[in-house]
């Protein structure tokens, strides 16, 4: 059974919503990609869960902490408006997603990929909303994030955090992107220390490479903690 409704904008498109009192995933999408992600986690043979799949982002703006300029000559600059997004989807997305639920969500889970997987790590730190993260093949090279990261404590500790990266992210000429498996080795640690439970998933390939399966293994992963 699938559900739509808009809001701020944005499309919410819920998938499993007659799953009762299972989990619900938010998941924030670049290309609408909700669907063939909540099948590949069907046939990965996840457990049953709701998919709150969030399109008509404003990716540079809504997915980014913080405003910093392009990183690279074609590329356009990041604004920051990741706060007021994440206030839309506190206030309005989760509370409409809830209403059109058969049952009670037995907990909010949020996943995403590249930027959107920066943002689901950044939610923590903003909002006790989601006890569970999967971040796929995160944009953690973010200037200034991991600082972050080490200056803030988190609006709640969640139970687990899932960490992927294709093993030829990193190399790339761009300084900017360069440090992302760094970073990303170094988070995951970083909250292991803290008690939370973490993974890290090394895949085969770069950053544009079968992001829909990266992605319902890091669903799957967190469903089944």
């Amino acid at each position: 059974m699938t559900k739509e409704f808009f809001a701020g904008g944005k499309k919410i498109t819920v998938y499993g919503a007659e799953n009762g009192n299972a989990p619900v995933v938010y998941l924030n999408t670049v290309m609408s990609e909700g669907e063939n992600i909540f099948d590949a986690c069907t046939s990965l043979g996840s457990p049953p869960f709701v998919l709150a799949a969030i399109s008509n982002l404003d990716w540079d703006a809504d997915m980014s902490p913080w405003a910093i300029p392009p990183i690279s000559k074609n590329d356009t600059p990041c604004s920051g408006g990741a706060d007021a997004f994440l206030q839309l989807l506190t206030d309005q997305i989760i509370p409409e997603v809830n209403g059109l639920i058969d049952g009670k969500a037995a907990y909010n889970a949020i996943a995403g990929y590249s930027l959107a997987g920066l943002f689901a790590i950044y939610a923590l730190y903003k909002t006790s909303a989601f006890t569970k993260v999967a971040s796929a093949s995160g944009s953690l090279w973010f200037p200034d994030f991991c600082e972050f990261a080490m200056k803030n404590e988190f609006a709640v500790s969640p139970d687990c955090i899932y960490f992927s990266l294709g093993d030829a992210e990193s190399k790339t000429k761009n300084p900017v992107l360069q440090p992302v498996e760094t970073n990303t080795r170094f988070l995951e640690a970083h909250f292991r220390a803290k008690g939370i439970k973490t993974v890290y998933v090394s895949n085969k390939g770069n950053h544009f490479q079968n992001a829909v399966t990266r992605m319902a293994d890091g669903i799957k992963w967190i469903l089944e903690q």
